[in-house]
């Protein structure tokens, strides 16, 4: 699902408040719902998930949304997204998502049956929010200007305004950054999720074999991460970031 943009928020021991704090887990496998294995889930990328009054609400794809304490909710995602789920608040052990090869899915479309791997998430955070891998995850606006791609297609939780700085500085604050194991998933498109619209699934720039690439601890080299374009989402401990509000202008 997609979030929302913020004016400030905190950050605890599990990452920004509210951020990942459910997950839709699929009831026929287990496994954490993703968009990034579009042939089930492409379709979440037409919901938005926004922070109601200290909980999570869903904004559906028809404009109706539903709270995630509302005893219904399951079955209202259930029938939207024509697969029996559930909401979960707590990431079970070993919680993991399904993430097929970019390059398989955008040479076979969205709805072919490609090889995908399993992959344990949140195994950099403490807590039990669902986070792909750390805690907080933050790019600056010289590395997306290099690339040439949109925010929101490595979803961040923050964006570091870096004017003459040199791309991927986030890799190398002390203390902060270390490269993140999203950092290869760009293959689908939020603009372009609605049943109605073409395929959410657009062609990714491909880059230069080894430059930047991902070396996420604990999380291996299967095919999906390999080194064929560069790691552009930077992890970070909450400890170096307690308080998050925009600069003055």
């Amino acid at each position: 699902m997609l979030g929302e943009d913020l004016l400030s928020t905190l950050v605890i021991e599990g990452g920004l408040l509210g951020d990942r704090a459910l997950a839709v887990i699929d009831e026929q496998t287990g496994v954490v719902a993703s968009a990034n294995h579009p042939k089930l889930w492409k379709g979440l990328l037409a919901f938005t998930a926004r922070w109601d009054d200290g909980s999570p609400r869903i904004f559906l794809p028809d404009g109706t949304s539903v709270a995630v304490d509302d005893a219904n909710a399951d079955r209202i995602l259930t029938e939207a997204l024509h697969r029996r789920v559930r909401l979960s608040r707590e990431r079970p052990e070993g919680a993991a998502v399904e993430r097929p090869a970019p390059e398989d899915v955008i040479a076979h479309g969205d709805d072919a049956d490609v090889p995908h791997h399993s992959l344990q998430i949140g195994a950099g955070t403490p807590g039990t929010t669902f986070v792909d891998f750390a805690p907080v995850h933050f790019i600056t606006s010289a590395t997306l200007e290099l690339v040439g791609a949109e925010m929101i297609r490595y979803r961040p939780n923050l964006v570091r305004h870096t004017a003459g700085e040199a791309p991927y500085a986030e890799n190398f604050w002390p203390n902060e950054g270390s490269p993140s194991a999203r950092c290869s998933c760009v293959s689908s498109s939020p603009h372009r999720a609605a049943p109605s619209q073409p395929s959410p699934t657009a062609p990714f720039r491909p880059h230069r074999r080894g430059q930047n690439p991902p070396e996420v601890p604990g999380f291996g080299t299967p095919r999906a991460w390999a080194p064929t374009r560069r790691c552009c989402v930077a992890a970070a401990s909450p400890l170096a970031i307690p308080r998050i509000s925009p600069e003055p202008t």
